[in-house]
């Protein structure tokens, strides 16, 4: 049997989640928050079960649900969507993307993607038939060369993929950039799909300029979201897609065979929580920028220098003054030796630059983070 991704293995969470069990390190490797998710949320999700509601909800998601995320689209971005037209449920963002992925992307296709990029974009490219064009984004502050973009669009094009806030880079994209990726896209007639699965995680005073804020490019365009990010509930699997109803349409034809629905006691929870905790939301950023800046001063008393962060909970840190060592070795070394398990960025790149680049997790109680800022400083 010839296999369909054979480039593909165990990821590269899954290997440092595994060493840093062997090794009993402090896991800064894979990205789900130490704490727990509010305690409303867990309130109501045991009382729909218990109330019954644990059968399929309709496929594009329960009403009540996509009436808040589209309230919840309006407030923050100005955008008023059709909740019945233009919201759809999905079983974590990293479905939404490959249920876009193959709505959209035909056989032959180019697929522009920004490196390091996301593990599942590239393998879904691939089992949809098209082809990855990778761009490289370049430390330190990792920013998108829209000449070079421009260069590698060709008439097989089909889609551009944009990840804002950056998961691994901490980037955000500003008013020219999202004029330039317009000007390409429309041009073009390309569809976008936007990964804003950290929207609500920024920080510095940046505001997130998602692609619901630009009426006409929303228009060539599907937005990804996670419940799992805002709400610290990663293993419900519980995202959403908004886009305009022609592309929806496309997008559901695809989602309805790949989860049919998603968690339904989840969905009455996650939709109380956006009506009566409004707030949760709006003071994300501030929560989780006091853990950026715990652990960048921190940082300050050892030899790895933290690379600028305006949104997500990763801090890429720079460990050249540690070792000369490649980020896949010594990112071994630190869990096995230093108790401190990470993530090589080069692993996100189809061609990885030679940088001394490690990603940390910050969605971590003080003490841990702390804590292993003191076994970094034996370096």
């Amino acid at each position: 049997m010839q296999s369909k991704l054979p480039n593909v293995g165990t990821t590269i969470f899954t290997k440092m989640a595994l060493l840093a069990k062997k090794h009993s390190a402090i896991n800064l490797a894979q990205g789900f928050p130490e704490f727990g998710m509010p305690e409303f949320l867990q309130e109501r999700l045991a009382a729909h079960t218990k109330l019954g509601r644990n059968q399929y909800a309709p496929s594009p998601g329960l009403p009540i649900l996509q009436e808040q995320i589209a309230a919840l689209v309006e407030r923050c971005y100005q955008n008023t969507v059709n909740p019945s037209e233009s919201v759809t449920i999905t079983s974590g963002a990293t479905e939404a993307l490959f249920v876009a992925i193959q709505a959209f992307v035909e056989q032959g296709d180019e697929v522009i993607v920004f490196d390091p990029a996301y593990d599942s974009y590239a393998p879904a490219i691939k089992l949809a038939g098209g082809k990855s064009i990778h761009i490289a984004l370049r430390s330190p502050n990792f920013k998108i060369d829209w000449d070079e973009v421009r260069s590698k669009v060709s008439k097989k094009t089909s889609v551009i993929m944009l990840n804002t806030p950056h998961n691994p880079c901490g980037s955000v994209i500003d008013e020219n950039d999202l004029k330039e990726l317009k000007d390409i896209v429309l041009k073009n007639g390309l569809i976008l799909i936007s990964d804003e699965v950290y929207e609500h995680i920024i920080f510095d005073n940046k505001k997130h300029l998602s692609i619901n804020t630009d009426p006409e490019l929303f228009e060539h365009s599907v937005v990804l979201s996670s419940f799992g990010k805002t709400f610290h509930c990663t293993g419900w699997k519980m995202g959403y897609c908004v886009a305009p109803k022609e592309l929806t349409t496309e997008f559901r034809k695809v989602h309805q065979f790949v989860t049919f629905s998603s968690f339904t006691p989840a969905q009455f929870a996650l939709a109380e929580m956006l009506e009566q905790y409004p707030e949760h939301i709006s003071a994300l950023g501030a929560f989780y920028q006091d853990k950026r800046d715990v652990l960048v001063n921190a940082l300050q008393t050892t030899s790895f220098k933290p690379l600028p962060c305006y949104g997500s909970y990763f801090l890429n840190v720079d460990y050249s003054a540690v070792s000369d060592k490649n980020d896949i070795e010594f990112s071994e070394i630190l869990t096995e030796e230093f108790g401190v398990a990470t993530i090589p960025i080069s692993v996100f790149y189809d061609k990885a630059p030679n940088d001394k680049i490690l990603r940390l997790c910050f969605a971590k109680n003080e003490n841990t983070l702390l804590q292993a800022t003191e076994k970094l400083a034996q370096l």
